[in-house]
């Protein structure tokens, strides 16, 4: 072929340049649109997904039994975590399934499992049809994104399993812990934070778990956690302080070394703008394209959880029924401490 001189090949370029400026405006204006619709939703029927703490000894065992495809969901997740995950969901003992590295994955095969059951049945599917949002408790983001199709199931698992072990791994490096603090308002709760903090030397501790008034999770050194304790009650007038059986501090900075390797395996996931709007626990906006997801995944480790707000925002939104999709039921609980009247049925596990 002959060759091409460089003023008969400029205009090939330009236009080559042109062509890529066009492309990329293009998905940058449709991406800003798919933000602005999202930010525009208006929910009318939710599914909701839980969170670390909700799984138990037994959990999954009759969804498999009566349900080939939740059992083949289990299979798959077994051979990318390299253990049989159904076998300790059902088996324990309770001590290896409640460490944050298997309960983690278990919490998000069972309930995307659940949703394999539910798919069987006509009422089952028209469910699944009718749900506009959706959102889930820490660890239920990662289910929420699958569900809503910006996340395939194997990728999330391998997420899920990275996210366990690393919040682990952070754990063990630096000592620290969580507790609940009940019967406060989340103002009292951080002025109890902040006497504590002082009381213990500068200790850090903060609210790391918005839930629902009264009822939040403090999330601090051990020495912080300890001195919450033991002065929420007599001088703050608290119900009652529960320390949670939980690897450490999550949802503060004590999670910075898991956030890291967190976002070096998020940036090699395979992530799509979701099909309905995906509520973040970071700042309780609808999650919007694969970078931001990314980003928002990687910050929430970090970051407070959103849930209470999470729930007044649906509901003042116009929310009129959401279903719980997972073991346990804390967050039908927690909705109906936010609003009695507020329908959330359970599909449990």
């Amino acid at each position: 072929m002959a060759s091409m001189s460089a003023a008969a090949l400029a205009p090939v370029v330009h236009n080559t340049r042109s062509s890529r400026r066009s492309r990329s405006s293009v998905r940058a204006r449709a991406a800003h649109r798919a933000t602005v619709a999202a930010a525009d939703y208006s929910p009318k029927n939710a599914f909701f997904f839980p969170g670390q703490g909700a799984q138990s000894v037994g959990m999954a065992k009759e969804l498999c039994d009566e349900c080939p495809a939740a059992k083949a969901l289990f299979d798959q997740a077994s051979e990318i975590l390299g253990y049989d995950l159904l076998d300790v969901c059902v088996n324990g003992p309770a001590e290896k399934l409640n460490s944050t590295e298997v309960s983690q994955p278990a919490i998000y095969v069972s309930s995307l499992a659940a949703l394999e059951k539910m798919k069987t049945t006509d009422e089952g599917k028209a469910l699944i049809d009718s749900v506009d949002v959706c959102a889930g408790l820490s660890l239920g983001e990662y289910t929420a994104l699958t569900f809503a199709g910006a996340i395939a199931f194997e990728d999330g698992v391998k997420l899920v399993k990275l996210r366990g072990e690393s919040m682990q791994a952070a754990a063990d490096a630096t000592p620290s812990g969580m507790a609940s603090v009940i019967g406060l308002s989340s103002d009292k709760v951080d002025e109890v934070c902040a006497k504590a903090s002082a009381d213990s030397g500068g200790e850090p501790v903060q609210i790391a778990n918005y839930l629902c008034n009264g009822n939040y999770a403090v999330s601090g050194s051990i020495p912080a956690i300890d001195k919450v304790a033991e002065i929420a009650k007599p001088e703050f007038k608290a119900r009652m302080v529960v320390k949670l059986a939980v690897a450490g501090a999550f949802h503060t900075d004590y999670m910075a070394p898991a956030a890291e390797a967190l976002t070096a395996g998020l940036k090699d996931t395979p992530i799509s703008a979701p099909k309905i709007p995906v509520i973040s626990n970071v700042d309780v906006e609808p999650h919007g394209d694969a970078d931001s997801i990314r980003a928002t995944l990687a910050k929430q480790l970090t970051s407070p959880v959103q849930w209470e707000k999470t729930m007044t925002t649906l509901l003042e939104k116009g929310l009129e029924a959401s279903t719980e999709v997972g073991p346990g039921k804390v967050i039908s609980g927690i909705m109906k401490r936010i609003d009695k009247t507020a329908a959330c049925d359970n599909f449990t596990v």
